[in-house]
């Protein structure tokens, strides 16, 4: 099998996990290339010299699969520049809570045991897309959320909300998410919406911090057109993908987002399990009660 590794470089110790994965590669029936960004880290490092450093175009298109090491943000990253070549990718957590990355670097012997043989499922992620109507060209593209907001401006945004051209509601808010299923345990919950299974093909709508308490999380269709007409008394309005590509547009503007034909794909062992990585990760469903009324007369 072949492996497109891709390094987080601005983290620190990276080289160190970099060549611990290598250690653990050894003597396996494994070829391993890397992102070309990271040859400039290593330069200079023996250890480095026998590998291929590729630009992505080249990585994704030759590689079996792809390992990107890092956290959940190093994974969306990955997940974007590789969206149009359909090449699995999996994420070793050398970050926070690697919730997408959900395999740690002290369970890397366990993870290569059951890649190499071939236990594993690969999972197709749905994910968005989205454009600006009126005026302004870009295409929008997000695995787990677009977001819609007041940017730097200190006041709500008034926001009109319209479901396969269906009026829906107009309310004011800091503004509003658009996520995946995959993306439901991201900004979305935050606000308060739904966690939802990443394998489910619907869309979650959450209002931000809505002026009204009737104004509740939406979960709509994957079939469905979402779109957002938005003014602000601001003359920016600030859009992100994943929290990571921003773009800002003059106010007054209408958006149309839908769900995108272009999966992702994520690798996942047998020894992975998504509600053991809600309950471990996001202490979902625990209660925490138990632990707290230890020892108490309560």
């Amino acid at each position: 099998m072949k492996l497109g590794i891709i390094p987080n470089i601005s983290k620190e110790n990276i080289i160190e996990v970099v060549e611990l994965f290598l250690s653990k590669l050894e003597a396996r029936d494994f070829i391993c290339t890397f992102s070309k960004e990271f040859k400039e880290l290593v330069k200079g490092n023996e250890l480095f010299d026998k590998y291929q450093f590729l630009l992505d175009d080249e990585l994704f298109s030759d590689a079996d699969l792809i390992v990107s090491i890092g956290g959940d943000g190093t994974l969306l990253t990955s997940s974007y520049s590789g969206r149009n070549y359909g090449t699995p990718i999996l994420g070793i957590n050398f970050g926070k809570l690697g919730f997408l990355a959900e395999y740690e670097i002290n369970n890397l012997d366990k993870f290569i045991d059951e890649l190499e043989k071939g236990e594993y499922k690969i999972e197709e992620r749905m994910t968005l897309c989205g454009e600006c109507v009126n005026g302004e060209e870009g295409t929008l593209f997000a695995i787990n959320d677009i977001v819609i907001d007041k940017g730097h401006w200190p006041k709500m945004i008034e926001l009109e909300l319209r479901i396969d051209d269906e009026y829906v509601s107009t309310f004011s808010a800091d503004g509003i998410i658009i996520s995946t299923p995959t993306g439901s345990t991201g900004y979305s919950l935050s606000v308060g919406g739904p966690i939802v299974n990443p394998l489910a093909k619907v869309i979650t709508i959450s209002p931000i911090s809505p002026h009204t308490l009737t104004m509740r999380p939406l979960v709509i269709g994957d079939n469905q057109k979402v779109t957002v007409i938005v003014k602000s008394e601001h003359d920016k309005i600030h859009v992100n993908c994943d929290g990571q590509r921003v773009s800002h547009y003059q106010s007054s503007k209408k958006f149309t987002i839908y769900s995108s034909k272009t999966p992702i794909k994520l690798l996942r062992t047998k020894s992975t399990s998504y509600y053991s990585i809600l309950r471990n990760k996001l202490y979902w469903g625990i209660d925490v009660r138990k632990s707290n009324l230890k020892g108490s007369d309560v």
